[in-house]
């Protein structure tokens, strides 16, 4: 059965260039975003593993690990990756799974043999510290990742964890939030006291809580 937002993610051991991976061990108390790539020295993928390197200092910020999985074997993820930090002018520092076996690609649902074969698709999935899946986007193959959109997720799951608000369209963090339905609004401006905007009696508005 496919993963469901809100399911508790499989747990696995799979070996990486950095040795073996235990999903649950690794995490530990953080976020994670596991995110596959169709094989080494793709050129889209080669692109977006450098980001996710360049991006350490605003993942380590939101508390988050990140791993990559590829179905190639550790020692070509090694020559994958000086390319890349060559290329990117980066340095790749977290595990990329060398998923030979494919069992979590199976187990995560990631190869959808009518898109592409075999090989697993670009998908991402955003894990929170209880293990909980919180997110899931697949990508087609020509189409890389859009990791500022990544970070503005995880921005939004962790204020929206915290604070009883909801992020509207194209919210990014600093922005106004949607205070939630279930907070009569008489209520909502004495918990929110920088201000409610009524727009609606569905649709109220308050500067984001936790800035």
């Amino acid at each position: 059965m496919a993963l469901q937002l809100g399911d508790t993610v499989p747990d696995f051991t799979q070996d990486s260039q950095l040795g073996p991976i235990n999903l649950y061990d690794f995490a530990d108390d953080h976020w994670v975003v596991l995110f596959s790539h169709p094989a080494d020295y793709t050129p889209v993928c080669t692109t977006e593993l450098g980001e996710v390197a360049r991006l350490r200092p605003e993942w380590d910020k939101r508390n988050v690990k990140t791993i990559a999985l590829s179905v190639d074997s550790p020692e070509s993820h090694k020559g994958w990756i000086c390319d890349i930090n060559e290329i990117q002018k980066t340095s790749v520092d977290y595990p990329i799974l060398a998923d030979l076996d494919k069992r979590v690609s199976d187990l995560y649902g990631m190869i959808h043999p009518n898109s592409l074969n075999n090989l697993t698709v670009r998908s991402v999935f955003i894990i929170d510290p209880n293990k909980k899946l919180r997110l899931q986007i697949t990508y087609p193959a020509s189409t890389g990742r859009n990791f500022d959109e990544i970070l503005r997720v995880i921005d939004s799951l962790q204020l929206t964890d915290n604070h009883q608000v909801a992020t509207p369209v194209n919210w990014k963090d600093g922005d106004d939030c949607v205070v939630v339905p279930s907070i009569p609004t008489d209520e909502a401006r004495a918990k929110f006291p920088k201000g409610v905007t009524e727009i609606r009696p569905y649709l109220r508005m308050t500067p984001q809580p936790n800035r």
